[in-house]
């Protein structure tokens, strides 16, 4: 058998070895993962929404309107806002690093990259309380210069770059490394600047993967809450991020307002799955070496 009839076989072979599995168990398995959504997805979903509107919309819209709710909607946007392009450097500039240059430690920059996948959120917001906090290790010289960085802005921020800042980096490393250096190493060689290579060759070549884990990453910025919850001190109208707003209303029994300010989050979770997917389908090359990974 020649190879090109081996390769028209194949697609047959696969659709024959699908078809001979029995009905049974397609069901089963398609009933089983209709199920888990409905629980775990669709369900909550509907609950968040269904309470937010329990008082109609007068109601959540004054629950929206509440100047603690505004303030901590007005933190979480400030967070993202400084959190974000400061992850998007540190992606690119790592990623440009692993993926372009060999050199001394490479993988050990690697695995701290991940490690804010493997350490517990609360545990990284303790880290900085025992550094910035009063009884920290450099808290007294802070506070001595009347420079607040726990339980105030600069704490907030701290934890949730730690917790997002591998999002960005995690995509483009393996994009990049799939793309190789042939077309910058070209650039070089006819003239271009290190500066205009990276803005005319590599940038164009990685922006829907780095579009997509900006994504990622605003999503986790503006959704955390166990990191920000020990940095902040959650005092009301001050230092609560929207997640943090959302626990107090719900201990206070106020569960519409709580509700409400939550479908804010479900609504930013809604559309990034929304955007998540157009670009995975208008882009998909692009985006599966870093999907993969």
């Amino acid at each position: 058998m020649s190879n090109g009839e081996a390769a028209l076989l194949l697609p047959l072979l696969a659709r024959v070895s699908v078809a001979t599995e029995p009905h049974w168990a397609r069901r089963l398995a398609i009933a089983v993962a209709l199920v888990f959504l409905f629980l775990f997805l669709i369900l909550p979903l509907v609950v968040v929404f269904v309470e937010a509107f329990r008082h109609g919309l007068g109601g959540y819209l004054a629950a929206l309107q509440e100047a603690d709710a505004q303030a901590a909607i007005r933190l979480t946007l400030t967070v993202a806002a400084i959190a974000v392009p400061m992850n998007l450097v540190f992606g690119l500039v790592a990623s440009w690093a692993i993926a372009k240059f060999a050199f001394r430690g490479r993988s050990l920059l690697i695995t701290l990259i991940d490690l804010p996948f493997s350490v517990s959120p609360v545990v990284s917001g303790l880290i900085y309380l025992l550094l910035f906090g009063a009884q920290g290790l450099w808290g007294s010289w802070f506070m001595a210069h009347d420079i607040k960085i726990a339980f105030a802005l600069p704490g907030i921020v701290l934890a949730t770059i730690f917790v997002t800042f591998p999002f960005v980096a995690r995509q483009l490393i393996p994009l990049m490394q799939e793309q190789g250096t042939a077309e910058e190493e070209a650039a070089l060689t006819l003239g271009a600047s290190g500066w205009r290579t990276f803005l005319t060759v590599t940038l164009p070549n990685i922006k829907w993967g780095l579009l997509y884990g900006v994504l990622l990453c605003n999503a986790r910025a503006m959704g955390e809450f166990g990191a920000v919850s020990v940095v902040s001190g959650h005092i009301r109208g001050l230092t609560n991020t929207i997640p943090l707003h959302v626990e107090i209303l719900y201990n206070e029994y106020n569960f519409v307002a709580a509700f409400a300010v939550a479908s804010l989050l479900a609504c930013l979770a809604l559309l990034t799955l929304a955007l998540k997917s157009y670009l995975e389908w208008r882009h998909g090359a692009d985006l599966a070496g870093g999907a993969s990974h």
